[in-house]
């Protein structure tokens, strides 16, 4: 959400950066309807304190046996109230208008984020790792895993498309990939672990961008909550409404849960395999900070992805996403890829983006700087740390064998009780 004030301020600024995001010039319309409403306010507040005004002076002017004067006043206070409830209603109409406008506009990129149209124009910034070597022709997850216990077709079978039953060995390697997640962004990097609601409101999708814009995206239930389609709408949305102070800052929540997505704009993407479906586990990271720490807080999260993946061997690269392909809250965005050697191509495993104070003012969450009276609002930064179901892919892609086994991560043995290697079934 954006600040009218600072689109006043500057609205050549502002036309030029939404313009590097493919939106058309919209500042002067913006002020102007702004400006109908804070009319419409002043004209209201005018109205309010005239009426308050000649309230008082009808009693002074009967005390004063002029009742001239007094009916006079009494006409005036009844016009003013025959008035005020549409003056209200306008600036109520007109602030709502406002906000609908600003609502779906996408957040502002920072000026090191490369200009482009889709992911095409991504950026590299690192690459880890050596994709392996085989001795064999390497095959894609799908042919592997349902000997394992990827069983797609008994998951198309109970819920339709994209939804797959994991059980056996599969299923055992999905569970210790997120225990590892866990384990590492609580041990190692002081994030504090969090089991939170799966469904929420309205006003949580809001607060964390995917209402009004993503709403497609999205599974509702009958009775008007939205499934989660990332743990990150429950984790930022705990700060809402707040006014936190600067010595609590950073916090730093993970949780590994389910989430939920209707893929509505993935039409004949990724149909096959493990890849892409409605449901899904993903260990999210989220960082509540001041302005002056999200840079370093940025980097840092990115840094905790990029640690599991290194930890878990497999080859990877970061990218900085371009305009045209960040998300509508992210002002900017490092995606981790990883190698899959069946596909012979890098894939996003995970994203980590900083939305400044994008979040914040959606859900009116605010800190007070040590020694001040003013608030101001928290920056809010989201990652993925990471897919489970993508990086069990990888695992897979990655550690095949030519006899149909795969081996297993050395990180991973202690999870598996020691089992080096995943036979088929």
């Amino acid at each position: 959400m954006h600040d009218i004030r600072l689109i006043r301020n500057d609205p050549a600024g502002f036309d030029t950066a939404l313009a590097r995001r493919g939106v058309a010039p919209i500042a002067a319309g913006l002020i102007a309807l702004d400006e109908r409403r804070r009319a419409t306010a002043t004209e209201l507040q005018l109205g309010q304190a005239r009426r308050n005004e000649a309230s008082k002076a009808i009693g002074a002017a009967r005390t004063a046996k002029d009742e001239g004067v007094a009916a006079a006043l009494m006409a005036e206070v009844a016009g003013l109230k025959a008035r005020l409830p549409t003056l209200e209603a306008e600036e109520r109409e007109l602030a709502t208008a406002l906000d609908a406008r600003l609502a779906i506009l996408p957040n502002l990129p920072l000026a090191d984020v490369p200009d482009g149209a889709d992911e095409e124009e991504n950026a590299l910034v690192a690459t880890h790792g050596e994709p392996p070597a085989f001795t064999f022709e390497a095959r894609e997850h799908d042919a592997i895993g349902p000997a394992l216990g990827l069983d797609f077709s008994r998951g198309v079978a109970l819920s339709g498309a994209r939804f797959t039953l994991v059980r056996g060995a599969a299923a055992r390697l999905h569970r210790a990939l997120g225990q590892l997640m866990i384990d590492r962004l609580t041990g190692r990097h002081g994030y504090e672990l969090v089991v939170p609601p799966l469904l929420v409101r309205d006003e949580i999708v809001f607060g964390t961008g995917q209402l009004p814009k993503a709403a497609d995206d999205m599974f509702r239930t009958t009775e008007g909550h939205w499934l989660i389609p990332t743990a990150e709408v429950s984790l930022t949305n705990i700060v809402r409404e707040s006014i936190l102070a600067e010595d609590e800052l950073p916090l730093r929540l993970t949780a590994l849960t389910p989430c939920f997505r209707s893929e509505a704009g993935a039409a004949g993407r990724d149909t096959r395999g493990f890849i892409r479906q409605h449901q899904f586990e993903k260990c999210e990271m989220v960082s509540i900070t001041t302005p002056d720490r999200s840079e370093a807080e940025h980097e840092r999260m990115t840094q905790c992805a990029e640690g599991i993946l290194a930890a878990l061997e497999l080859p990877f690269r970061r990218m900085k996403l371009c305009t045209g392909d960040m998300g509508f809250t992210a002002a900017r965005t490092y995606d981790l890829e990883v190698w899959l050697p069946g596909q012979a191509r890098y894939r996003e495993i995970s994203s980590c983006s900083t939305c400044t104070d994008f979040q914040a003012r959606r859900m009116n969450a605010r800190y007070r700087p040590t020694g001040e009276k003013a608030t101001r609002f928290v920056h809010t930064l989201n990652g993925s740390g990471l897919a489970v179901g993508r990086t069990l892919v990888a695992v897979l892609e990655n550690y095949q064998q030519a006899d149909g086994s795969v081996a297993v991560p050395t990180v991973l043995l202690p999870y598996l009780g020691g089992a080096d290697r995943l036979e088929p079934a």
